[in-house]
């Protein structure tokens, strides 16, 4: 069984050289760019980051200016990624760096570990990629490629089975290549052994001693725990337009979404006469309604069922900012859930 790990160690980092794409944090091995990377590429697709990545070292190049950036620029350059606990904990994890660490990002895994947001795979990646450890990364790339090299039918949502491949994984790290053998396995389970459909078995370099391939059974791993069912929330959400202003509302601080701006809503499925009959308790004097839209949105535990109801105004008035489209596209940060409404 360890000698297959050990076959891992093998023969990915040579592999990884010559097959890696190219991707923008691939580029160096600085530890700012490696945590962004990671942070961002948590329940993102890597086509997705890409432009994410950019824009953001372009706005907040180095810890410092992370660690001072203003709240609402900080949730622009996250619009659209979700999740945004993410990039509040990377502000956090950065004035810890510059408070406790000298401005210095910490090489010690202990240290790094410690970093708000930061749990054991970012801390894995940042110190084999970074600092040449051999501290694993077990997300589930990883766990689908080990689960198949092993035939393993071990649960991977299972955190007994996580903790097992990484203590297995650690105890076989290549000195001197720690960095590749870290992103090798990722790499793999991303484009070779991948999540949706069936492995490219015939373009993989671990087939000669892979118990999937070997016996067939590759279709069959991993293996899933059962998810709960997601909760369902109904929410009416009001775009109110007067003259050339829309109104927002801040998110509670605490809770989903806490602190973001967003369309001002309200709990439950309105009707239209309800929804006019809120907006005039607003103060807005509403004057058309000019349609209603039904969208949905999908967060981690719950899903929220949303009507969009369009109205042109009198008066910008009510517990509300009052922005133009340009501040709406330039420096509000929209998430996902309430920026569909404006595309639409």
């Amino acid at each position: 069984m360890e000698e297959r790990f050990a076959k891992l160690a093998q023969v990915l980092p040579d592999w990884y050289q010559s097959h890696r794409r190219d991707l923008p944090w691939r580029r160096d091995r600085e530890p700012y760019h490696v945590w962004l990377s990671e942070i961002m590429l948590q329940q993102t697709r890597v086509e997705a980051v890409k432009g994410y990545y950019l824009r953001f070292l372009d706005a907040l190049p180095t810890v410092d200016a992370l660690a001072h950036a203003e709240p609402d620029l900080l949730h622009k350059l996250w619009e659209g990624l979700g999740y945004y606990t993410r990039v509040r904990n990377l502000q956090k994890a950065a004035r810890q760096i510059l408070e406790d660490h000298g401005g210095v990002f910490p090489t010690d895994h202990r240290e790094v570990l410690s970093l708000a947001g930061i749990g054991d795979y970012t801390a894995g990646a940042i110190c084999s990629i970074c600092f040449e450890q051999p501290t694993p990364a077990v997300d589930g790339n990883v766990l689908r490629v080990t689960s198949r090299v092993d035939a393993c039918y071990d649960p991977i949502t299972d955190a007994k089975t996580k903790k097992a491949v990484a203590s297995r994984l650690a105890a076989v790290y290549p000195a001197g290549r720690c960095g590749d053998f870290t992103q090798s396995l990722m790499e793999l389970g991303a484009t070779v052994c991948g999540p949706n459909g069936a492995p490219h078995c015939d373009v993989c370099p671990c087939r000669n001693f892979c118990r999937a391939y070997a016996t067939g059974c590759q279709m069959e791993l991993p293996v899933k725990a059962a998810k709960k069912e997601r909760r369902v929330e109904e929410k009416t959400v009001f775009l109110m337009r007067c003259g050339d202003q829309y109104a927002v509302a801040r998110r509670p601080e605490t809770g989903l979404l806490a602190g973001l701006w967003a369309f001002p809503h309200v709990d439950g499925k309105q009707s239209p006469q309800a929804a006019l009959d809120q907006a005039a308790a607003w103060g807005v004097h509403p004057k058309e309604l000019l349609k209603i839209v039904e969208k949905s949105h999908i967060f981690t535990h719950v899903r929220w069922d949303m009507t969009g109801v369009y109205l042109t105004c009198g008066q910008p008035a009510g517990p509300f900012r009052w922005v133009t489209a340009e501040e709406i596209r330039e420096e509000v940060g929209l998430p996902t859930a309430f920026r569909q409404f404006w595309e639409d």
